[in-house]
């Protein structure tokens, strides 16, 4: 345990930052979940735009970096497609 005054703060915020990212990524990947699950449905549009949305929120709120979004993105392009086709 940490007995200066600034690391005792710094692993409050820490521990704020690393709650918040954890419910974030979470929540993208139950979006991600759900468009591969609703693919080929009248819901698929709608599920996509939603777990496409949630990625980009995760790059601007700093929890995802740019490039692994873009790459999330695009695997999950490329699963909903062939689940669609399937």
């Amino acid at each position: 345990m940490a007995n200066i005054a600034s690391q005792i703060k710094r692993n409050r915020q820490n521990e704020k930052r690393r709650l918040r990212n954890r419910a974030v990524r979470s929540e993208v990947r139950t979006r991600i979940k759900a468009a591969v699950e609703a693919a080929g449905t009248d819901e698929q549009d709608e599920a996509m735009r939603a777990a496409m949305k949630r990625i980009d929120k995760a790059v601007s709120k700093g929890v995802m970096h740019k490039n692994t979004a873009a790459r999330t993105k695009s695997r999950l392009h490329a699963q909903v497609k062939a689940a669609a086709e399937a």
